[in-house]
């Protein structure tokens, strides 16, 4: 049960990233620092999607997703559409793998990421995906800000 109201938050939430990319005004602002802003709101899109992929989708789904963290945050100027896409991508495997979840045990020890990090002695992956939602609106968060702010 728990998983499905996962699924439920993560599909809602990523429908909101998408939102706030459409809300740029033009593309290149999507991609533009200023301040004391160290990322855009491309790389920080890139970035949810990049650690939903493999958080989820390939550490809890075995989707065989590869991930390139450095690419996350150093990718310049990809098309809107293009964010568009990875984030609708990223909702299918996310919500997909989630409601799965009678093959997921939340109680079993997530080893994918290291406890003390968070924290903690050990994780199971009921709470890593708590913290994976935290860590989805707080990016979001800076996203909706960085866009109000470039604008």
């Amino acid at each position: 049960m728990v998983a499905e109201f996962a699924a439920e938050i993560f599909e809602r939430e990523l429908n909101k990233l998408i939102e706030e990319i459409k809300l740029y005004p033009n593309e290149e602002l999507i991609w533009k620092i200023a301040g004391g802003i160290k990322n855009a709101g491309g790389n920080l899109c890139l970035h949810l999607c990049g650690n939903l992929q493999h958080f989820i989708g390939h550490v809890m789904g075995n989707s065989g997703y590869v991930r390139n963290r450095d690419k996350e945050f150093s990718a310049t100027n990809v098309p809107a559409s293009e964010l568009i896409s990875e984030v609708e991508k990223t909702m299918k495997i996310v919500v997909s793998t989630l409601k799965s979840a009678p093959e997921i045990d939340l109680e079993e020890e997530y080893t994918a990421f290291p406890a003390h990090l968070l924290g903690k002695e050990k994780l199971t992956k009921g709470f890593f995906l708590m913290h994976l939602i935290s860590h989805m609106d707080y990016h979001i968060g800076q996203i909706n800000y960085h866009r109000r702010m470039i604008a």
